[in-house]
């Protein structure tokens, strides 16, 4: 019994020793993280600009696929600057911010592909199922 309590009390010792190391070093991390009020300013500035542009796009009358490309391209900034920053996406592992981003953007691929595909399911079946003549 008196080797285990040696042991012991050898163990505590070098315990203390590596808090004691670590507070001198000044390597405590805290619990939380604080970023800066300019950093959500910033963000909620341009947020601002995005969506008058959005605006702006129905203001000035466009139409067609300039249209819809720049409503589209304005809503993936401004969803791209909520998740980075107030959904704190831009701070997280790398790994994480795969997982949790790059579903989406293989979906938005495969419907682009399907659409492509669509336009020649549909030549195909006018081809073929017209009537004769």
């Amino acid at each position: 019994m008196t080797n285990f309590a040696v042991h012991l009390e050898a163990q505590q010792h070098s315990l203390q020793a590596q808090v004691h190391d670590t507070l001198a070093s000044g390597t405590v991390h805290t619990t939380g993280q604080q970023h800066p009020i300019k950093l959500y300013l910033v963000v909620w500035g341009w947020l601002f600009v995005l969506s008058t542009c959005s605006y702006l796009v129905d203001y000035f009358g466009l139409h067609g696929h300039l249209r819809w490309s720049l409503i589209l391209l304005f809503m993936v900034l401004k969803a791209g600057l909520i998740v980075a920053v107030f959904m704190h996406m831009a701070w997280e592992r790398l790994a994480l911010a795969y997982a949790i981003l790059l579903p989406p953007v293989l979906v938005l691929v495969f419907v682009a592909i399907m659409m492509f595909e669509s336009d020649y399911t549909h030549l195909l079946r006018v081809i073929f199922f017209a009537p004769v003549t």
